[in-house]
């Protein structure tokens, strides 16, 4: 992971915050072109992500033009080459998701909800913008520890106040499906019905047996309980 270290922080503007973003389960466009085959050289951070492309530690859509952390070894990659300094923000996300994901399974909204202020403020101050991507990326980094059991989905549609997460539990867990959904200044209810209504996500079409509904919404204006949770467990 050394080599990679030196490359995730090369001092380019908005590198730190895409990676961030793919940490959380996101993609980010590259623009791959630029790049020269020079492992010394790099004149923007598409190239750095170009690079990471090469070696094997991001994954690259090439119909949508967008760069992603692959599995779950490459993220521990990530994690190792940010352990050694650099990234005390992000680091204190990762070693809280063990707690979140136990808050959660045990139905405890009111820590959830301390916890996501928690992650949303680290994140929040390397991103450059806040809004439902933020808060979706700050989720997908905020259960990190759940990648040891779940598969993580994101849907984020664009513009549309709201973001999804699917935890689909893996074949050797004993674990209920979660679904998160995320609101941006509107209620927690409206987050659980909207699960509801949309039947669960296509992500969980073949499940079947427990499922919790996480409902999370952001209000901007409140800045001393920023966030607020439900959940509920229902039957599939």
């Amino acid at each position: 992971y050394e080599a990679l270290k030196i490359y995730m922080e090369m001092d380019f503007d908005g590198l730190r915050a895409e990676i961030v973003q793919m940490l959380g389960g996101g993609h980010v466009r590259v623009n791959t072109r630029s790049f020269q085959n020079d492992m010394r050289n790099f004149n923007t951070k598409d190239d750095v992500l170009t690079l990471l492309i090469h070696l094997g530690y991001l994954g690259y859509d090439s119909n949508e033009k967008e760069a992603f952390i692959p599995n779950k070894e490459i993220i521990e990659e990530f994690e190792n080459a940010m352990s050694v300094g650099g990234w005390p923000n992000v680091m204190n996300v990762l070693k809280a998701s063990d707690k979140l994901l136990a808050d959660t399974l045990r139905g405890d909204a009111e820590s959830v909800a301390k916890e996501l202020d928690k992650a949303h403020c680290e994140v929040a101050s390397i991103l450059t913008y806040n809004d439902e991507n933020s808060l979706g990326c700050a989720i997908g980094l905020a259960y990190y520890s759940a990648r040891k059991d779940y598969k993580l989905i994101r849907e984020l549609p664009a513009g549309k106040g709201f973001a999804d997460i699917a935890f689909l539990p893996l074949p050797h867990t004993n674990k209920p499906a979660m679904v998160v959904e995320l609101k941006y200044d509107r209620s927690v209810s409206t987050a659980i019905q909207q699960i509801k209504d949309r039947q669960y996500m296509q992500a969980l079409e073949g499940y079947t047996g427990e499922i919790l509904l996480v409902g999370v919404n952001y209000n901007k204006d409140n800045p001393n309980k920023p966030h607020s949770c439900v959940i509920e467990r229902v039957e599939k």
